[in-house]
Formats: C-alpha cells, structure tokens, sequence
C-alpha cells in the first residue's frame, strides 16, 4: 500500500513558516516566496500540496490570499487549502480559483451543517480538518478548545462523503517527535472515510512505520519541519511511502 505525501506550505503574513505546537509566536520561517516553495515540491516529485492560511484560521477569514495565489499559479499537482474557510462563499471561490480541495476545521464544530453543504455541492472536494490537543478538537486557528473528541467528530461526518480526515496531533506538531500513530490508527480504523495522519514527523523512520504499520484507512501524511530542516529528505521520504 502507497502513501500519499502532503508537504506542508503553511502561510504566515505571506511567508512559508513552521510553528511549533500551534503558537503563531513561535513561528520559523522558512521562505518568503510561497510559489517558489511549491514549485520546489512539485519539481521533488511531490504528487500533491498542503496549504493552510495561519493568519486566516485565527481571523475567520481568507488573510494570505495573494500566497495563495501564488501557489496555484505555479501548481501543476492538487492543491488542498485550510484556515478561514467558514462559509460556503469560501469554499466556492476556492474551489473556483484552482483549488482541488478545501479542508473545513473549526467549521466541522461550529457549523457543522456547511460541512454537509459543501460535500454535496462539491462531492470529493472537501476534506474535514481535526486538530486534537490531549484528544480533544482544538478551533480557531487551535486557541479554542471543544467539548468533543477527535472521534466522536469524525463519525458526526462519517455520512458526509467528505474527502478524507485530516488528523493532527497539536501536541506534536512541529516538535519533530514523531507521528502519534496510537490516536491516528485508532481513529482510522473506526471510519469509512480515509484518514491523512499529520504532525510530529521527525526522521524518515517515522514515514517508515507508518507506512508498515498502517491498516487500511490511511490516505497519505503531512510533513513540515522535518522537510523544511532537511532531516527528511524528499526523495527518500516518497520512496519510504511507496511499494
């Protein structure tokens, strides 16, 4: 079974930066050109690209639109878009303007009736975001935390026909640890819909047991840091998730 990598692009006032455990004040930057970054992916072998608007997930609103931009302009591979997507206006422009799939986080919790909306309007273009922090969902650019657990949120939209669970673990992310293969697996093997596990990645051991390890259910991984720092290498990091 192949694994689908999704390198991280994550936008901060229009750079490519890396936090770590969510804290916007704890931000790296790792470029100031979002569509030279992509266009570095893609050229590795990069089949897809993950994109999230930090600024927009706290704002509640589309902020590094022009990166964005960017990024799709140069894009010859899906690109699938988080933070500030908060309304059905949003999906639609996204969608629109080149994005192959929008990824719906703190709207899953508070709006959960957009999720639905959005599945059947644009049925395999969305995807159902859910940041955890000790097992519960985190919102709002992940200051908030909700009264409800990463599974139980998962099969409130087993029914949807999204996409695909992106899960992440904010305790890990960033931090380079590796993945929590525990919570992830657990939650994949209690839904139909597919799960894209993410943050922790350290070393190419981590893409290593989890491509080993992994029961049916898992689409691909997310991986940031341990990209941009060079402790996984591209190359190697797509041959350890491929048969």
């Amino acid at each position: 079974m192949s694994l689908t990598l999704y390198p991280a692009i994550d936008l901060k006032d229009g750079a490519c930066v890396r936090l770590r455990r969510g804290a916007m004040d704890d931000a790296t930057v790792y470029s100031d050109d979002p569509g030279a970054q992509a266009q570095a992916w893609q050229d590795g072998g990069c089949q897809w690209l993950h994109v999230v608007d930090l600024n927009g997930a706290f704002a509640g609103r589309s902020v590094n639109t022009a990166a964005v931009s960017a990024i799709l302009a140069v894009a010859r591979v899906p690109v699938q878009l988080g933070g500030g997507i908060r309304d059905m206006a949003g999906v639609e422009r996204w969608l629109q303007a080149g994005v192959r799939r929008v990824i719906l986080g703190s709207a899953a919790v508070k709006t959960p009736e957009l999720v639905h909306e959005a599945c059947r309007a644009f049925p395999g273009q969305v995807a159902v975001g859910i940041d955890a922090r000790d097992g519960l969902v985190a919102l709002e650019g992940w200051a908030e935390t909700a009264a409800v657990s990463a599974l139980d949120l998962a099969l409130r939209f087993e029914d949807a026909g999204a996409a695909a669970v992106i899960y992440t673990d904010i305790g890990r992310d960033g931090m380079l640890a590796g993945l929590n293969l525990e919570q992830t697996f657990s939650l994949a093997a209690r839904l139909r819909t597919p799960v894209i596990a993410s943050g922790g990645v350290g070393s190419l051991a981590d893409l290593q047991a989890l491509r080993s390890e992994s029961p049916a259910g898992i689409d691909g991984v997310i991986v940031g840091r341990a990209l941009y720092d060079g402790r996984v290498e591209l190359g190697a990091a797509l041959a350890a998730l491929t048969e």
